[in-house]
């Protein structure tokens, strides 16, 4: 398609045939058994469900080459005419499962390149997989036991241990693929191959624009060019961007996942969008401090990720009503989840604690890259170390998927 769209002069109807066959795929295996639930449930039909087995990172690698044809179409991108070129750019292995989504621009022109060994690449490349791996295995892995149990049986637990669980989800997705970034990013390093940064310190925001500009950053440009300006963007009134914004998060939010829920999640941000340009543009003089800015966007970020944990909607309202039971705050039995046989523990906890204080404290005072490569004090050799030995001993106990996976 890219070489027809290079080639014909009908380019719009072979850039609509690719479109089209993307996302029809991406449809058939991830959204055909959500639409046909809907629609018996509301109809009383009997349509067929369908059990495809997903094919791995088809997310991902869908809308990777739907940014290819889409770029070629532009003019900003030549088709390539060696397809397994084009094979290695759609499926490059390292950000195939969960990105981050690249641009042919980016991508494709380094494999054209004859890439030297770097010592330096490498050792760079291991230091972020380690970091990565840090997030990963030793602190999402840990605190996801008490969220999942804590959501999976959340109506007679206390409100310190919903808030606590909602805290503890916010920060285990953010280690978790944030980490499963990095490990991609380091990878590709390895071998020469730079990817584009997927995360920003996004917890850091002061607002929820800023959020999203630092959270997973390649898909939220992806669906800024690609979905939301072509709707038309702000340039056709205050209405239609609303609610281009609107169409933008939901659809944002299906990609994710198909299910209820991610829309809730999704409709949630958008309209957390529309408040602040509301507010910015009608309230533009007063300067809100920004610890409390910082403090507001958190809670609210961790409110909707309430609805992209749960299960279903019933169990995200239970948990946001158990969470609301303020008379019934107490820390007494804060660590144990009874109904699941979770004993979190005061020795996990505070590792916990540790843990996530000090991969934030490692992300304010570095760079996105991380640990600087050139830098060769005993300091940070020990702490390399102590990092690599922490992964092995929690890798050793406990294994699990990323979590992007399960979604």
């Amino acid at each position: 398609m890219g070489i027809l769209i290079e080639k014909e002069r009908n380019k719009k109807f072979w850039l609509t045939v690719s479109i089209l066959s993307n996302i029809s795929l991406l449809g058939l295996f991830k959204y055909y058994n959500f639409f046909v639930t809907n629609i018996n449930e509301l109809t009383g039909s009997n349509l067929i469900m369908l059990n495809l087995i997903l094919p791995i990172g088809l997310s991902f690698h869908t809308f990777q080459s739907l940014s290819y044809t889409i770029e070629v179409y532009y003019g900003r991108q030549k088709a390539v005419r060696h397809p397994g070129y084009f094979a290695l750019y759609v499926m490059f292995y390292p950000q195939l499962v969960a990105g981050p989504i690249e641009r042919p621009q980016h991508l494709l022109p380094q494999f054209f390149i004859h890439q030297k060994f770097s010592s330096q690449k490498l050792y760079e490349g291991l230091r972020l997989m380690a970091w990565g791996f840090f997030k990963k295995v030793v602190i999402a892995d840990r605190i996801g036991l008490y969220a999942d149990a804590v959501f999976k049986h959340p109506a007679h637990l206390e409100p310190m241990q919903i808030w606590l669980a909602v805290f503890f989800f916010s920060i285990q997705i953010y280690a978790d693929f944030s980490g499963y970034s990095d490990i991609a990013i380091g990878a590709a390093r390895c071998m020469g191959i730079d990817l584009c940064i997927n995360f920003n310190r996004p917890y850091q925001s002061t607002n929820i624009r800023a959020f999203w500009k630092r959270w997973h950053i390649s898909l939220s440009s992806w669906f800024r060019d690609y979905v939301y300006i072509p709707l038309g963007g702000s340039r056709k009134g205050k209405r239609r961007k609303n609610l281009n914004l609107l169409i933008t998060f939901i659809l944002s939010a299906l990609w994710h996942g198909a299910g209820w829920t991610f829309i809730v999640w999704g409709f949630l941000h958008g309209t957390y969008m529309l408040i602040y340009d509301f507010f910015n543009a009608r309230f533009s003089t007063i300067k809100i401090p920004d610890r409390i800015a910082w403090f507001i966007t958190c809670c609210c970020v961790g409110f909707a990720w309430i609805f992209f944990r749960a299960s279903s909607l019933a169990n995200a309202l239970t948990v946001i009503s158990r969470g609301s039971k303020v008379a019934d705050i107490s820390f007494g039995n804060i660590l144990s989840v009874p109904e699941s046989g979770l004993e979190f523990g005061n020795f996990t906890m505070a590792f916990s604690m540790c843990v996530i204080t000090y991969m934030f404290i490692i992300e304010k005072f570095t760079t996105p890259k991380l640990l600087n490569p050139y830098s060769k004090t005993i300091v940070e050799t020990g702490v390399f170390a102590g990092t690599i030995l922490l992964i092995i001993f929690f890798g050793i106990f406990q294994k699990s998927s990323f979590i992007y996976f399960q979604f």
